[in-house]
């Protein structure tokens, strides 16, 4: 693909295959869809401090998905045979759907593991959908793994950043999955400015206090989040950065996921390259997994995924994070 002369004068994150200084700039191509994200809805029983999608009681602008959103992608993968292995489910609240267990169900039965991303309060505690969880787990064991975001170990600091309360409805929620014999990890953000250690630590004093069987060593059972600070000032990512970082492109969370969203008012949900970008329409990949693969032009070459969002950068090359379990 030969590329046009960068553009003389640009902000930052705005051309896709420039950066502001004019540098050619990294992409990311698939190498083998492995997760497939499905956004729930954007609604959430809460709103958090910094929220990277502004989930709140009243933003709707992602619709609550349903079967018929979800079976079409399942369909897919079967017929063309895709190495997907998880299907993940985030928000919004996925619980506040009152699809979710069924969702969920669909693709268990289909031999996925499913990852849901919780806040586990009260709209997880309702009776009746401990009851569809409990039977989802006893027909599928540890396939079915619940994430469970408790921001920090302490009440305080947590509270701060979901609301008065929250920690304790939280750890209600985490203490329940854990004596149900759930598959359960937890997430943190680094946001306070401690260091993993410090953190581990703290979360391990937690779960030692509330006896609970979860490893805060294990960063797999409690991981923890680099921040996304919309205010930041964030490089941008170069063709270069691969071999300055030690990066490898496949490593990078867009290489194997993908989620599917269905904007309110929309007939059809589409495809974008992963969960941290749910609303920027530039990023829009198409209605399937097949058009996403092929999607050229813009920020994509091919269904290569051009890294022109800031969190491309911060969160995904520069702090190592993944949604995926």
């Amino acid at each position: 693909m030969t590329l046009a002369a960068p553009p003389a004068t640009r902000a930052k994150f705005t051309d896709p295959d420039w950066t502001a200084k004019g540098e050619r700039r990294a992409s990311v191509p698939l190498s083998g869809l492995e997760t497939l994200w499905f956004n729930t809805g954007s609604l959430c029983n809460i709103t958090c401090g910094h929220c990277y999608i502004e989930s709140s009681p009243r933003n709707d602008r992602l619709a609550y998905l349903e079967p018929a959103d979800v079976l079409p992608f399942l369909d897919e993968i079967a017929a063309d045979g895709l190495p997907v292995r998880e299907i993940g489910f985030t928000g919004g609240e996925p619980f506040l759907n009152r699809s979710m267990a069924e969702l969920a169900g669909l693709c268990l039965d289909r031999g996925f593991r499913v990852l849901v991303l919780t806040n586990a309060m009260r709209p997880m505690q309702r009776p009746a959908v401990r009851a569809a969880l409990s039977a989802l787990r006893e027909r599928h064991g540890g396939r079915l793994q619940l994430r469970v975001s408790l921001d920090h170990h302490s009440a305080a600091l947590h509270d701060q950043e979901r609301g008065a309360g929250s920690f304790a409805k939280a750890m209600a929620g985490l203490g329940w999955l854990v004596r149900e014999g759930f598959s359960v990890t937890v997430a943190g953000r680094t946001r306070w400015g401690e260091d993993q250690a410090a953190m581990r630590a703290g979360y391990a004093r937690l779960f030692a206090e509330h006896g609970l069987a979860l490893d805060a060593a294990d960063p797999h059972a409690l991981v923890l989040f680099p921040e996304m600070d919309e205010t930041a000032e964030v490089p941008e990512i170069t063709t270069a950065c691969w071999g300055i970082l030690n990066l490898r492109p496949d490593a990078m969370m867009c290489a194997s996921s993908r989620m599917v969203v269905r904007r309110k008012g929309a007939e059809r949900a589409v495809v974008l390259p992963c969960t941290l970008l749910p609303y920027d329409p530039r990023f829009e990949m198409g209605n399937s997994l097949a058009e996403a693969a092929r999607a050229d032009g813009g920020q994509f070459d091919h269904g290569a995924v051009k890294l022109n969002h800031r969190h491309c950068a911060k969160f995904c090359v520069l702090g190592g994070g993944s949604c995926s379990a």
